[in-house]
């Protein structure tokens, strides 16, 4: 019988930490998923609609280049993400002047209203699911939450 090398153990750690991470994201994504589907919005026109809010109301809206630069997403992800928010009504899209090939897009009053309904039934579900923490320890898992995303997109 061949030794099991460490980085083969099951019995680490590492390896408790690795696979409770992975549970409580398929756990948070299902509800999010559950959330969003009575808005027909998927997580990632969720995304967008979030990243959009933040231009403000009175902005000129992003380009497409820029919200997939914000999301670390392809431009053409974006753009099919873009289509079916505005088939849906939920952000409005214009030629820019003199130069027609640049779109700009910008989330709709009805898009801000729907976000905003998504996005309180989101703070209750993470409130109901993380605020038995309290704040010390939400900070603490935050901070260990970035250490680790840290190290994960170094390599």
């Amino acid at each position: 019988m061949s030794p099991v090398t460490p980085a083969a153990r099951t019995d680490t750690p590492e390896h408790d930490v690795f696979h409770g991470i992975l549970r409580l994201a398929e756990v948070f994504s299902r509800a999010q998923t559950e959330i969003l589907q009575p808005f027909r919005l998927t997580l990632s026109q969720y995304n967008v609609l979030k990243v959009l809010r933040h231009t403000g109301s009175g902005s000129e809206g992003l380009t497409c280049g820029e919200v997939s630069n914000r999301l670390s997403t392809r431009d053409s992800d974006v753009t099919r993400l873009l289509d079916r928010l505005e088939v849906l009504g939920l952000v409005a899209r214009r030629r820019e002047r003199p130069d027609r090939r640049v779109v700009r897009t910008q989330i709709t009053e009805h898009g801000s209203s729907v976000l905003h309904a998504v996005d309180k039934l989101i703070g209750e579900f993470q409130i109901r699911h993380l605020g038995h923490l309290g704040p010390e320890k939400l900070q603490a898992f935050n901070a260990l939450l970035k250490s680790v995303t840290a190290g994960a997109v170094a390599e």
